[in-house]
């Protein structure tokens, strides 16, 4: 009976994490690679369309621009949905603020579905935007829930599934973009539109699921909402140990509002932890990773990929932030390995930084700065995204099978910093990682943790 009911919990939390990752980082993944196949459909599409407004067509520069600008738009959207996504998980929780997110994707998939009808490449525009948006929020929301949820011993694991749920969105985008299913001349609006589907899915699922203990005690102050989620997630036995350390987390937390944003950069003690943050995160993009997705195609083609089998080198790509790796190589006898050179390098990004960078929000701030963390973390994370996004193509240009070096030169750098000053969280409650960080931040003083502080204010207000 008792295998029974820790089997029936342990199903209770699998379903938490794949109802919140389906809809959340799934959406990031999902969104980021299927804009890659129907590259040249959606640039004929804006050239067509721009010649029928004004009877011109658009100079080959001009193409190029719109399309860079129609990638860009996600990670601006995503910028949006990052300083949201704070703001979002304190008024209406973690969970609510999933389900809520899920009102950016539904308008996406229309402006999607309906603009080659309304001959529109605007709407392409804004629902690049609307996904943005959405994959903004989730990215941020998703690990806050998910780490906030799960048992001490689990929290490390349960966190990188966000990571792998982008890695699933990924790969599935490009499944779904090979020319024999989505991403054929016709289909395009189809493919783009298909994210509802993981939205409908996860509207389907996850009011069914608790709230995030953490949330209803600390920040809701509802003890027996937070046992009743507990009891959930954990079962009914055992729960003493986890409750008290709840009741000390909010005991210290008792009085303190919510931090700012910008008050994370203000306060002292929260040093060590922001340029983590800061560094780590703008590692993450500026490693040129995600770049990838986007614009798969037109590096395998400038590798010299034989064009009828780039689609599949795409999803190899895909694949790889699973399991595998690849670069670019203008000899014919080379290129399977140019293909692994690339492989390679995105194998590296989703067992480093792709899955730990997401979560360092989540384990190096209590529960009173882990909504602005996250929003300082999201909100770098789009930036720099953005940048890479709208520079790419432009940087391909000018350093063609150079691509790569300025972006060596950031993973060296970020290595270097982890190694020597990012702490250990593994196995660690938030109190003791807190804790730790205080002594690290203050050597010489009495130790005590980071939250302590005089304000007096409501815990829910950002």
């Amino acid at each position: 009976m008792r295998a029974l009911r820790r089997l029936i919990q342990g199903r209770i939390l699998l379903l938490t994490i794949c109802a919140a990752g389906i809809g959340g980082t799934f959406q990031f993944g999902y969104n980021l690679s299927i804009i890659n196949a129907p590259t040249s459909h959606i640039q004929e599409f804006t050239n067509e369309t721009w010649q029928a407004r004004t009877g011109e067509p658009l100079p080959d520069h001009l193409v190029l621009l719109m399309w860079s600008l129609i990638v860009s738009l996600y990670p601006l959207g995503g910028l949006f949905g990052a300083l949201l996504a704070g703001p979002l998980a304190i008024t209406l929780g973690r969970k609510k603020s999933l389900l809520v997110n899920n009102i950016f994707v539904v308008s996406a998939a229309i402006l999607f579905g309906f603009s080659r009808k309304a001959g529109s490449f605007e709407m392409i525009m804004l629902g690049r935007l609307l996904v943005g948006v959405n994959a903004g929020v989730s990215m941020n929301i998703q690990p806050m829930y998910l780490g906030e949820s799960a048992p001490k011993e689990l929290r490390g694991a349960v966190a990188m599934s966000s990571g792998i749920f982008t890695a699933l969105g990924i790969v599935m985008g490009q499944v779904v973009g090979l020319r024999e299913l989505l991403g054929g001349p016709q289909a395009w609006p189809l493919l783009l539109a298909s994210c509802l589907v993981p939205g409908a899915l996860q509207l389907a699922s996850l009011p069914l699921l608790p709230e995030s203990p953490r949330y209803l005690l600390i920040d809701c102050g509802d003890t027996e909402a937070c046992l009743a989620a507990l009891r959930r997630l954990r079962g009914s036995g055992d729960l003493a140990g986890e409750l008290e350390e709840l009741e000390e987390e909010r005991a210290a937390c008792q009085g303190c509002r919510a931090r700012r944003p910008w008050e994370l950069f203000q306060h002292r003690a929260l040093r060590r932890q922001v340029t983590s943050l800061v560094v780590l995160g703008s590692a993450m993009e500026l490693c040129g990773n995600d770049s990838v997705y986007a614009y798969a195609s037109s590096v395998f083609r400038k590798a010299g990929v034989p064009e009828a089998k780039i689609q599949y080198a795409i999803i190899g790509t895909g694949s790889c932030e699973l399991l595998t790796a690849v670069v670019s190589s203008s000899f014919p006898w080379t290129l399977y390995l140019a293909m692994a050179c690339i492989f390679a390098f995105i194998l590296s990004f989703g067992i480093g930084p792709a899955g730990v960078t997401g979560i360092l929000a989540t384990e190096l701030f209590d529960q009173m700065a882990r909504p602005a963390a996250c929003m300082v973390c999201g909100a770098l994370m789009w930036i720099m995204l953005f940048l890479v996004g709208l520079g790419f193509p432009f940087i391909m240009e000018a350093l063609s099978h150079f691509l790569y070096v300025p972006f060596l030169g950031v993973c060296v750098c970020g290595a270097i910093y982890t190694g020597l000053f990012l702490p250990e969280t593994k196995g660690k409650t938030f109190q003791e990682i807190s804790e730790e960080l205080h002594r690290l931040s203050f050597p010489r003083r009495a130790q005590g943790p980071t939250w302590r502080s005089l304000e007096v204010i409501q815990s829910t207000e950002l």
